[in-house]
C-alpha cells in the first residue's frame, strides 16, 4: 500500500534526500521509501514508479514528498519523525561550518569579489534560467545537475562561448582545476598533463593511474556526457581544447571520449592536430590506431594513461631545458640570421638518428648534420672517435660564424675510442663560447655520451669535463637532437613558453557553490575562496512566474 505526506516549504537538496530514500528502505515493516521534492519532474518519477499519492497533487517544487510503501499504517508517522531528524541533523552540521553562505545570488555576490566559477547541482529543469544568470555575471559554470532540455544545454554553452567562458557539463562528475578537485575527483600529482573527458569516471582512472606512475596533472576538465552530440556539437569540448592548448604548465593534451557523434569526432580530431601540443585520444569502443603527427591513438583508459605519461616524461624535459636556457635563446635570437643547426657526428647512425628527429629544420639554408666518419672525411685521417681533430676545426669555424645557433654532437667512448674526447673538444668549445659573449652573442652547444661507468673514460667524467666546458648534456642522442628540435622552434616562434589566455586555468578559483554543500565543504578545506549559494525555487517553483520577475529585475 502506498501512503503520501507532503512537508511544506522545506527545500532541501535532492541527493540528500535520495540517500535518506535507501536508509530508511532498509527499516522493518517498510518495502521501499522515496523522498523528492515536489517538481514536475519528480512528480511524474513517482508515477512511473508507482510511488505517486493523491497527496502530491498540491505539492509545489520548495515541498517534500514523502511516499511509503508498506502494509503498516504507523509506519509513516514514524518515516515523518526521521525525515525530521535527518533534517535537523543537515541544519546543526551545516551551522557549525565555517562557509560563508547566502540565500540568494545577490547576497552571494556580495560576499565575493569577482568570481570565476559557479559549481550548480540544483534540479536540471531549473539551470538554465540559474546558469543564464552566472553567465551574465562572467562566471564559467561547472554543472554537476542532469535531465537538462538538450537546446537548453545548447543555448546555455553558446552564451558561455560567446563571453569567453566555459560551461562544464551537464551531468559532468568530474573536474580539477589548478589543483582544486570539482565534485568527484582524486588527489593526484601536478603535473604537465591536461585532460579534456566526456567521462567522469574515464578522467578519474585515467588521472589517478597517471599519479601513481610518477606524472602528474596540470588540469582536467569535464565536458558531460552529451557535448559531443550531434545537438550540441562539441562546443564545450573545442573550448577546453583551446584552454589547454594555451595553458602554459600543460604540454600533453589528453582526449577522453565514450562514442561520439561521427561529424563531431572528426572535428575534434582534427582540433587536436592543429592545437600545437603532443595529444592522445581515446574515443572508447574504436580501435587503436597509428599515431599521426602530433596526435596518438589508444584503446583503453589504461593505454590512455602509459600513453600520456611516456610523452609528458620527454616533453617536460625538453621544455623544462629550454627554459633554463631562455635567457641566453632570447639574446640569440636578437641576431636575426642565427637560426642554423649544426651536427658535429663521429658515429653514423647517431647521425641518421639526429637527421630524421631534425629533418623539419635540416632542409633550411645553413643547417646540416655531418657525418665525420663517412668516407669523404677520414680519407687520409684517423676515424673521428679516435681523432677529435675534424672537429675540432668545425668548432674553430663558429667563431665567425653569425648563422649558427645550435650545435649538437655525440662522444662515443668505450674500447677503440680517444682516451679522453671530452678532454680535447672541451677547451675549444669554451673557447668559441667565450668569444660570442664578448662580442655580445651566444651559442648553444648540446651532447650526448654513448656508454657506461665501466668504460675506460667512464661515462660520469665524460659528462663532467663537457658540463664543465658549457656543454648541455643529455643522455641519449634522440633527447639530444629533440632538444635541439625545441629550441629551433622557439627560435622561430613556434613554441609558446609564455603565458597566455587560457581562460579560467589562469587564474585563481573564487567560486559560488550552487546546490550541494558536500562540493563546496571540500573547496572550503583546500581554503579556495568560496561563498555557499543555498538555492531554493523562487515563486513557489513556477518558472513561467520566476521569468517574470527575472524581467521585472531588470526593467
Amino acid at each position: 500500500m502506498i501512503s503520501g505526506l507532503v512537508k511544506r516549504n522545506t527545500y532541501q537538496d535532492s541527493v540528500n534526500l535520495m540517500l535518506l530514500s535507501t536508509k530508511l528502505t532498509e527499516m522493518e515493516g517498510v518495502r521501499k521509501v522515496s523522498i523528492m521534492m515536489g517538481t514536475p519532474a519528480n512528480k511524474d518519477i513517482f508515477r512511473n514508479t508507482g510511488m505517486y499519492s493523491a497527496e502530491f497533487d498540491l505539492a509545489n517544487p520548495n515541498d517534500i514528498c514523502i511516499s511509503v510503501d508498506t502494509d503498516s499504517p504507523d509506519m509513516l508517522k514514524s518515516i515523518s519523525e526521521k525525515l525530521e531528524e535527518f533534517i535537523s541533523d543537515l541544519s546543526s552540521k551545516s551551522s557549525a561550518t565555517q562557509l560563508k553562505k547566502a540565500k540568494s545570488l545577490k547576497g552571494a555576490l556580495k560576499k565575493i569579489e569577482d568570481p570565476n566559477l559557479a559549481l550548480v547541482s540544483i534540479p536540471g529543469e531549473y539551470v538554465f534560467d540559474e546558469g543564464k544568470k552566472l553567465l551574465n555575471e562572467n562566471m564559467n559554470l561547472f554543472i554537476f545537475s542532469d535531465n537538462m532540455d538538450f537546446c537548453e544545454e545548447k543555448e546555455l554553452k553558446e552564451l558561455a562561448r560567446d563571453k569567453g567562458l566555459i560551461v562544464m557539463g551537464p551531468d559532468c562528475g568530474t573536474g580539477i582545476i589548478s589543483g582544486v578537485p570539482l565534485a568527484f575527483a582524486n588527489v593526484v600529482n601536478k603535473g604537465n598533463i591536461g585532460i579534456v573527458g566526456a567521462s567522469g569516471t574515464g578522467i578519474q582512472e585515467v588521472s589517478s593511474i597517471i599519479s601513481r606512475l610518477g606524472g602528474g596533472i596540470s588540469h582536467a576538465m569535464g565536458i558531460g556526457g552529451r557535448d559531443l552530440s550531434e545537438e550540441i556539437g562539441g562546443i564545450s569540448a573545442k573550448i577546453a581544447l583551446d584552454y589547454l592548448a594555451n595553458d602554459k604548465g600543460t604540454e600533453v593534451i589528453v582526449f577522453i571520449s565514450k562514442p561520439p557523434a561521427e561529424a563531431v569526432k572528426n572535428s575534434i580530431v582534427e582540433k587536436l592536430k592543429v592545437i600545437g601540443k603532443t595529444a592522445v585520444a581515446l574515443f572508447l569502443g574504436e580501435e587503436e590506431k597509428g599515431p599521426e603527427d602530433n596526435l596518438h591513438y589508444a584503446a583503453t583508459l589504461e593505454d590512455t594513461a602509459n600513453l600520456a605519461f611516456y610523452l609528458s616524461r620527454k616533453k617536460s624535459v625538453y621544455k623544462g631545458r629550454v627554459k633554463e636556457l631562455e635567457e641566453r635563446l632570447d639574446l640569440i635570437r636578437l641576431n636575426q640570421r642565427q637560426k642554423s643547426v649544426h651536427g658535429y657526428y663521429g658515429g653514423g647512425t647517431l647521425a641518421g638518428e639526429a637527421k630524421l628527429i631534425l629533418k623539419k629544420h635540416i632542409n633550411k639554408p645553413g643547417c646540416k648534420i655531418i657525418d665525420f666518419g663517412d668516407d669523404e672525411y677520414t680519407k687520409g685521417r684517423p676515424h673521428p672517435m679516435i681523432d677529435p681533430g675534424t672537429r675540432i676545426d668545425a668548432i674553430k669555424g663558429l667563431k665567425d660564424n653569425g648563422e649558427v645557433a645550435v650545435v649538437i654532437f655525440d662522444n662515443v667512448i668505450g674500447y677503440g675510442s680517444s682516451t679522453d674526447m671530452a678532454g680535447s673538444l672541451g677547451p675549444h668549445i669554451k673557447e668559441v663560447l667565450e668569444y660570442k659573449r664578448k662580442n655580445g652573442r651566444d651559442i648553444i652547444f648540446i651532447a650526448s655520451v654513448c656508454g657506461t661507468e665501466d668504460d675506460v673514460q667512464v661515462y660520469s667524467k665524460q659528462v663532467e669535463e663537457l658540463e664543465k666546458a658549457g656543454v648541455t648534456v643529455m643522455s641519449t642522442n634522440a633527447q639530444c637532437a629533440k632538444l635541439a628540435h625545441e629550441i629551433m622552434e622557439y627560435l622561430d616562434g613556434d613554441w609558446k613558453h609564455e603565458e597566455s589566455y587560457s581562460g579560467l586555468l589562469g587564474e585563481d578559483l573564487r567560486v559560488i557553490n550552487v546546490g550541494l554543500e558536500s562540493f563546496g565543504k571540500t573547496l572550503y578545506e583546500l581554503d579556495v575562496n568560496l561563498v555557499q549559494y543555498n538555492w531554493t525555487p523562487t515563486a513557489g517553483g513556477n518558472k513561467d512566474l520566476q521569468r517574470m520577475l527575472q524581467k521585472l529585475e531588470n526593467i
